[in-house]
């Protein structure tokens, strides 16, 4: 199939949310590996020419995801996303915010909820991710600090990284 997938975004200053939307162009349990096994998420997270480091992840309810996203010039910005809630194959619902090394919060940096749900359409799977932030203001700082291109990107590498699985 020749189709051009992109992501779609819609937001909602009042209720603070982001929604993002985007087709793959493989089966749900292709997908579902690529967004919670740590061999697979670390070579499509990040934007390109930046990649993602895994330290530790448990992906199930309660547990959590460490991990950087590690710049060209060996710079590191972490993140953790404690799971609240994981129904196998469906969605996952987490609480994401920007933190050291150690998974200790940064303060003043964007914190949210992510849900993301996942659907299969014949041979393909529908994502549908909504972020609830605590603040407009937050939303607009991870705004712009670029999330939507960079979640673009990482979505055109996660292609890529499908066509190898398949």
């Amino acid at each position: 199939m020749n189709t051009i997938f992109q992501t779609h975004y819609e937001k909602d200053f009042d209720q603070k949310k982001i929604f993002a939307q985007r087709t793959f162009d493989a089966p749900l349990e292709l997908v579902w590996r690529a967004w919670t096994e740590k061999e697979i998420l670390d070579q499509w997270w990040a934007p390109k020419p930046w990649q993602t480091k895994t330290k530790s992840i448990d992906f199930k309810t309660g547990g959590h995801w460490l991990y950087a996203m590690v710049g060209p010039n060996n710079e590191e910005h972490w993140s953790k996303e404690d799971y609240v809630e994981v129904i196998p194959m469906q969605s996952f619902h987490g609480k994401d915010v920007f933190c050291d090394a150690d998974g200790n919060a940064i303060p003043d940096m964007p914190q949210n909820d992510w849900k993301v749900n996942f659907s299969a359409v014949e041979n393909q799977t529908l994502i549908k991710v909504e972020l609830t932030f605590p603040t407009v203001e937050q939303m607009e700082m991870l705004i712009k600090m670029g999330f939507e291109g960079g979640f673009a990107m990482a979505h055109t590498n996660l292609d890529e990284v499908l066509k190898t699985l398949n």
